[in-house]
């Protein structure tokens, strides 16, 4: 355990010789002094507890020592003693916020011991309750700084606290660049010393960095004289830098006075250090969240990019399904062009063919706007969606393919099935996706019965083929991109698909059915999920 350091200045050398003497018997380590210029001079350097002072010394009086002790150590307790007491001088002493009084002549060897034990209680209850007074307002800015995960804005919550908590016109924020292994300004009100080199001779900023200790400077001390004779240059009375060194986060936090502004005591210190606490880790707080956000929008991309994807080769395997549609409404107003255009037709006839023509050029104008929505990304935009409606032209667009593999549809939809709202371009896509797999797995022919029905606040779409099933290793994986049953499949239709029913709010998956074939359940939510 350290030894309390005590330091008496008195005039009188058998009042010292006394004081010394007591005190040293009782445990202390104590420094005397009769000259108080020579007890000022220790006190650049050294750091003591307790100064006990006589008020009346001759050049120096014992108040004005007190005065010029608080300004290099504003934290020491402070014990005067005199041989005429009166009201007034106690109210002085007050004001000077002294810890303690004591009468000389000394009436018991214990009363010094005594008034130096109440006198360093008083003071460290004082300090106690400056403390706790102001922690409380940075258990508030805490919670602001770790609530902000943009490092930008964090920054600028960060510099506003360090002056805002230490009563500052100057603060900044240095963070070590790993290329070129250097500190760098990031942030900074008011005055801001160079970075420079890090190193033990180095400045201020670059020294911290070095020892990876707080460093407290006054321009008349405490502190080393090269940073003193900096901190004139740079126009500042008193400075403190204190190291920020976390696993994501390194860098030197900085708070500085101006001239004329009280310097900064050790309670400043130790609310500095506590303050730069809680910013490193509401910075690697914020570092980490802008982590995440670059990874969610990198899946997010990457997701848009399968999806478009998809929509290509699956509007690929439509095409020979939809080329007969395209194909027949141009034969039949070739047809109709030809027998209009023969010499021998009346009028009445030649009419009914040109608008037979204009009827199949408007079917086959649906056709193509309907592949242009399929292969167009679409718009993300939520609308209402009829879901049996919405099934219903999809099996219709696909009707032509399913006849010629003989694969028959049926459905069940229930009558009190509601609408929901979803991006209708997507969950069509998503029908076509299952559809096109039930196809896939039925090359002989089958049966496919497509049911919806509500349950709770949910659609429920099931999808059951007479198919052989998914084998029983890839049930639990069929939802993975790039995994399939199918010989040449790409295995990014049902990954697709999954990711875009999740991102309605409902789920996608293998579901236990009739008979050995597969069976899709989809469930959507009724009011649907903001994208």
């Amino acid at each position: 355990m350290a030894t309390t350091r005590l330091l008496v200045v008195d005039d009188e050398p058998g009042i010292v010789s006394l004081c010394k003497r007591l005190l040293e018997r009782s445990g202390y380590e104590v420094i005397a002094y009769t000259d108080p210029a020579a007890a000022l001079d220790f006190l650049k350097q050294e750091r003591v507890d307790l100064l006990l002072v006589d008020i009346r010394m001759p050049v120096i009086s014992g108040f004005d020592l007190i005065a010029r002790v608080r300004q290099k150590q504003p934290d020491i307790a402070i014990l005067i003693m005199t041989g005429f007491g009166t009201v007034e001088m106690a109210i002085q002493a007050l004001r000077q916020g002294v810890d303690g009084l004591l009468l000389k002549p000394f009436e018991a060897g214990n009363e010094l011991t005594q008034a130096v034990q109440q006198a360093l209680a008083d003071s460290q209850q004082k300090r106690d309750i400056a403390r706790i007074q102001a922690l409380r307002p940075l258990f508030d800015i805490t919670e602001t700084l770790l609530a902000e995960t943009r490092p930008d804005r964090l920054l600028d919550l960060v510099m506003n606290a360090v002056r805002g908590h230490l009563r500052c016109s100057h603060s900044a924020y240095y963070r070590y660049s790993p290329e070129t292994g250097a500190l760098e300004l990031a942030a900074s009100h008011g005055i801001a010393p160079p970075p420079g080199k890090s190193g033990l001779s180095a400045d201020l900023v670059g020294r911290t960095d070095a020892l990876s200790a707080p460093l407290w400077v006054s321009a008349e001390g405490p502190g080393e004289a090269d940073l003193q004779s900096a901190l004139v240059k740079w126009g500042l009375s008193s400075a403190m830098t204190v190291p920020i060194v976390r696993q994501k986060v390194r860098g030197i936090l900085f708070a500085g006075r101006e001239p004329g502004a009280p310097i900064f005591r050790e309670v400043d210190l130790e609310m500095f250090i506590l303050l730069s606490r809680q910013a490193a880790v509401a910075m690697e707080n914020a570092l980490l969240y802008e982590e995440l956000r670059d990874y969610v929008r990198r899946v997010e991309e990457s997701q848009q990019a399968l999806v478009r994807a998809e929509k290509l080769a699956t509007a690929g395997r439509l095409t020979a399904s939809i080329a007969h549609e395209i194909n027949n409404p141009l034969q039949s107003v070739q047809n109709c062009l030809h027998l209009a255009m023969r010499k021998e037709v009346t009028a009445r006839k030649r009419s009914e063919f040109l608008q037979l023509a204009k009827t199949e050029l408007e079917r086959l104008m649906s056709t193509v706007q309907r592949m242009l929505d399929f292969y167009r990304p679409g718009a993300v935009d939520q609308q209402r969606v009829t879901v049996h409606s919405l099934i219903k032209h999809v099996i219709n667009l696909m009707s032509s393919q399913l006849e010629e593999r003989n694969i028959r549809v049926t459905t069940g939809f229930s009558s009190k099935l509601p609408p929901i709202i979803a991006v209708k371009s997507q969950l069509e896509q998503v029908f076509i996706n299952i559809i096109l797999n039930a196809y896939d797995a039925m090359p002989q022919g089958g049966e496919l019965h497509i049911s919806a029905r509500p349950v709770r606040d949910m659609v429920e779409i099931i999808f059951q083929d007479t198919g052989p099933g998914v084998p029983a290793e890839d049930r639990t994986r069929i939802f993975e991109p790039f995994v399939s049953t199918k010989a040449n499949g790409t295995g990014l239709g049902l990954s697709v698909s999954y990711g875009i029913i999740s991102a309605h709010g409902g789920s996608l998956d293998l579901a236990p059915g009739r008979g050995k074939g597969a069976c899709f359940r989809v469930l959507l939510p009724v009011k649907g999920q903001r994208q």
